[in-house]
């Protein structure tokens, strides 16, 4: 018994036939008569399963395709890493890769698609109803290419290489974001830029434990052996194992202008602060002689008694002098000037 997650959808069935001559898509309920509608020996069939709540899809897959109980429970949980597994005995192979796509609220999805090619079908099961397929879609509708003469094998290089291509929209997604974070750290830096330059060095890091194993499967797949892999679709295998290797490459870039940009506004922050201590030291440089004198004579120890007239000898002869206070703030302001004068020929002010 396969074990189905409580959260997965329910299954949605898209029914592709083409060959060179034509295409058919239609939508199916279960796979109950596939016997019968892959008859056909001279087209290809493309099953698309949308959502893993269906039990009965699995039993049909396990009895007519032969695919073992392992390989059913690898679909259904859906956390592991791109693989290429080959079953020539029971005549099929299996492959998973991992589908990026940003949500409504530009969140990183990283759902599972899971690969069944046989002679002449190839079986797709994803988590979500929402893809990146489009391009596949339309060219077998179109039917410019190979894509309705490759075979099954060529089927799932076409859409295993729109996964793959699907990561550089994401990453260009994410390079304009950080050259937009890179223009705001020079005209108004806040901390909303860090945390937006850390979501994006997050993003990296998945895409890039997607990217490493996505490589070395590519890789498996063209040192393959199986007839269901042809020597044309090897070559073409080859031209997206070089867009892995471009966006592993792509992805350290961007890693690096995110942690530079950290670096930076993290610098901008230590300047605006030692900026800001700057003037509060200049500030405090200038108040504290002028602190001094005034608590000086806010002691008020009188030169005479106010009651008895008597001289208290080492007391402060001047408090009760004429323009005393006059004296003391020309004073206090010559110094606060002299004080301001010294900063400014030192470049504290520049």
């Amino acid at each position: 018994m396969v074990h189905i997650s409580q959260d997965a959808l329910k299954s949605k069935i898209s029914f592709h036939v083409y060959n060179s001559s034509k295409y058919e898509v239609t939508e199916l309920i279960n796979l109950n008569n596939i016997a019968e509608l892959t008859a056909d020996k001279e087209s290809f069939y493309w099953i698309d399963i949308k959502g893993l709540g269906s039990a009965k899809i699995y039993d049909t897959l396990n009895k007519h395709f032969k695919v073992s109980r392992l390989v059913l429970e690898d679909i259904t949980r859906t956390y592991h890493r791109p693989a290429f597994e080959e079953y020539d005995d029971d005549g099929y192979l299996f492959a998973v890769s991992r589908m990026l796509r940003l949500d409504s609220e530009n969140h990183l999805e990283n759902d599972q698609v899971s690969f069944i090619v046989t002679d002449r079908v190839l079986i797709t099961l994803q988590e979500n109803y929402e893809d990146c397929l489009d391009p596949v879609r339309k060219r077998l509708s179109v039917g410019k290419g190979n894509i309705r003469t490759g075979g099954a094998g060529y089927l799932m290089y076409a859409i295993m290489d729109a996964i793959v291509d699907h990561y550089f929209v994401l990453l260009n997604a994410w390079s304009e974001s950080l050259d937009s974070i890179e223009d705001r750290l020079y005209e108004r830096p806040d901390r909303r830029i860090m945390y937006d330059t850390q979501a994006i060095k997050r993003s990296l890091i998945n895409i890039r434990r997607v990217a490493w194993p996505e490589r070395d499967k590519l890789n498996d797949i063209i040192r393959s052996d199986s007839p269901l892999i042809t020597d044309q679709t090897r070559l073409y295998v080859k031209d997206a194992y070089d867009h892995c290797v471009q966006i592993i490459d792509l992805v350290e870039s961007l890693k690096e202008i995110a942690v530079a940009n950290v670096d930076m506004y993290l610098s901008i922050i230590s300047n605006r602060m030692n900026e800001i201590m700057k003037v509060l030291t200049i500030i405090s440089s200038i108040f504290i002689p002028l602190t001094f004198i005034a608590g000086i004579y806010g002691m008020n120890f009188a030169r005479e008694d106010p009651v008895t007239g008597k001289v208290l000898k080492g007391n402060m002869p001047e408090l009760y002098s004429e323009h005393g206070y006059l004296y003391t703030m020309i004073v206090m302001a010559v110094i606060a000037v002299a004080q301001v004068i010294y900063f400014w020929r030192k470049g504290w002010f520049r």
